[in-house]
This record gives C-alpha cells, sequence and structure tokens, in this order.
C-alpha cells in the first residue's frame, strides 16, 4: 500500500515540487488548501488529477484534527506559512497566527489524535537575523529581525518541545533562500528575472529595488525538497541546515541576470528607499555540512545555472508567470 503524505502549502512554491517528488516515489499525496474566492492552484494544475486536497487553515485547529483524522498520513510536510518578510512586518499578528501558532496548533492535532506520523517542521533562515556567526550552523543561536523570522523561532522550538516533550518524530528544516521559476513574484529574486523580462520584451523601462548590499545562500528550491523528504526517512528526528554554502549579493543576482538578457543592470535598476526593511538582515551563510553527512544530500544547481534557469524561464513567458507544462 502507498504510503501517504499531507503537505500544508501545497500550492506554494515548494509545496508544488515536494509533491511532484513525493507522487515519483509513489506515495499518495494529500495537500491542505485555504478555502479563498479564488484559487491559486496554477503551480500543481498539471499534476492535480493525481492530488486529494482537503479545504482546511491553519489558524482553524478543527480544520486540521478532521483532515488528520480523515487521511492518517504517514508523513506531515508544514510548509504553510506567510512567508514574506516585508509583508511581515505590515501584518504581524496575522504572519504570528499562521506562521507561529499554525504549528502549535499542528503539532497538537498529531499528539491528541495519538497519530504516529513524522513531521517535517519548514524552517528558514532569517531565523538567525542579526547573525551570531558565520556561517550558521544548526547551534547558531537565533536574533530574528522581522515578525516573520520571530514566528519561525517560536515554531523551530514548538517542534523541538514537542519532538522532546511528547515523543512525536518531528524535524526541523533550517531552509536558507531557495528560488525557481515558481518562486513568488513578490520576492526579489523573482522581481528581478520578471524585470529582465519586461525590459528585454519593451514592457518595463526600469526595475526598482532596495538593498542591493544584502547577501544570500541562494539554491534551487527542487533541490531542498528532496533534503524536507529526507528528513523524515531518518530513524531519529533532527534539525538540519539546507543551504549551498555560498554567499552571493542582490548586486551579483542583478549582473548575472541582466547578463542573461544581454543587458547591463546599473542602466536600469534604481533604488527605492521604500523597499528597504525596517530592520535589515544583511548577510546570511549556511554550512549545510549535517545535512551532507547524515542525509547524504547536496544541492545539485548552481548559483549561475539558478539565475539562468529562473530568467529564461520568464524571457519565454514574457515576463508574465510561468505555469508548468501539463
Amino acid at each position: 500500500m502507498a504510503r501517504k503524505a499531507l503537505i500544508t502549502g501545497i500550492t506554494g512554491q515548494d509545496g508544488s515540487y515536494l509533491a511532484e517528488l513525493l507522487l515519483e516515489k509513489g506515495y499518495e499525496v494529500h495537500g491542505l488548501v485555504r478555502r479563498s474566492s479564488s484559487f491559486n492552484t496554477w503551480r500543481i494544475d498539471h499534476v492535480r488529477d493525481r492530488l486529494a486536497l482537503h479545504y482546511g487553515d491553519l489558524v482553524d485547529q478543527n480544520s486540521l484534527v478532521r483532515t488528520l483524522e480523515t487521511i492518517e498520513p504517514e508523513e506531515i510536510y508544514n510548509l504553510a506559512a506567510q512567508s514574506h518578510v516585508k509583508v511581515s512586518f505590515e501584518m504581524p499578528e496575522y504572519t504570528t497566527d499562521v506562521t507561529a501558532l499554525g504549528v502549535l496548533r499542528l503539532l497538537d492535532a498529531v499528539r491528541e489524535l495519538r497519530l504516529p506520523s513524522r513531521v517535517y517542521q519548514a524552517g528558514s533562515s532569517e531565523m538567525y537575523g542579526l547573525v551570531q556567526e558565520t556561517p550558521q550552523t544548526e547551534r547558531t543561536p537565533f536574533h530574528p529581525r522581522s515578525p516573520y523570522g520571530v514566528s519561525k523561532v517560536f515554531g523551530h522550538w514548538m517542534a523541538v518541545n514537542y519532538r522532546e516533550g511528547y515523543g512525536l518524530h518531528v524535524s526541523n528544516g533550517i531552509l536558507f533562500n531557495h528560488e525557481s521559476e515558481r518562486r513568488g513574484e513578490n520576492f526579489v529574486t523573482r522581481k528581478i528575472t520578471m524585470g529582465v523580462a519586461a525590459i528585454k520584451h519593451g514592457k518595463q523601462k526600469d526595475l526598482r529595488l532596495g538593498n542591493l548590499d544584502a547577501k544570500r545562500d541562494w539554491g534551487y528550491a527542487k533541490d531542498y525538497v528532496e533534503a524536507m523528504w529526507l528528513m523524515l526517512q531518518q530513524a531519529r528526528p533532527d534539525d538540519y541546515v539546507v543551504a549551498t554554502g555560498e554567499t552571493h549579493s542582490v548586486r551579483e543576482f542583478l549582473e548575472e541576470a541582466f547578463g542573461c538578457a544581454g543587458l547591463h543592470w546599473e542602466d536600469f535598476v534604481k533604488v527605492d528607499p521604500k523597499y528597504f526593511r525596517p530592520a535589515e538582515v544583511d548577510v546570511l551563510l549556511g554550512d549545510p555540512t549535517k545535512a551532507r553527512t547524515v542525509l547524504g544530500w547536496t544541492p545539485r544547481v548552481s548559483f549561475k545555472e539558478l539565475v539562468r534557469l529562473m530568467v529564461d524561464a520568464d524571457l519565454a513567458g514574457g515576463g508574465a508567470p510561468v505555469r508548468p507544462a501539463r
């Protein structure tokens, strides 16, 4: 009988790639989706007929209990969140309700139902914030600099608490920035690659951004969901940094992206103060040694390949959102 997995946030970038991976491995894949006036399912439309979708929400404990009772999944991947850092400053209460308390509701539902499910909790490099050491490891202290980062720290420690206090098989993945052609359009990398495409196609004259000196450890989302799966295949739950071990600035991303289209970024990019965060995170650089040695995981796609992949996809789409082919 096929193993059953539940993915919260299945319609997002990571959820769509994880759904594909699990389907390839023969899983029966279930997804939790919020009820809204319009469906934003374009990332999973090409495999939707192979998925079982359930209405539910991390802010509604009853919906979580009902869904878990119905499915009884062997594996649960909690990817749902209000995941945009800048938006978290504008909507801190909502961000906390979903991204922090939502983790508690999910874990407590698993505990109450006495399910033997293995749980993956999606952490973030934003938890490190004002970094205490470089590179960051599983033992680096957290110092979040946004409501999003604070919420992710809450979820991380709640997962540890339920693991140690109740014996739940819960693993935390501390994922550094991971991008793809399915990245949300309000994230800086996708904003850049869509801007390149729009400028190349004559639909846009310039691109306005915030801090060009911010440095991030950027990887490919499709590589990173494999690490999530590997964590839940281990006999013992644990915490893992998932990163490339390389850091690049927004300015470097711009140079690569515009270069892919034969353009010079300096001719089109303007710095706009409104895109700066109230508290900036300057440098994030992960040490993936533990993931490499324990899980056997290594990223396959390089920084340059990632940028090229995203730019080519947006150029082909004329700067419009990329839809996976059926």
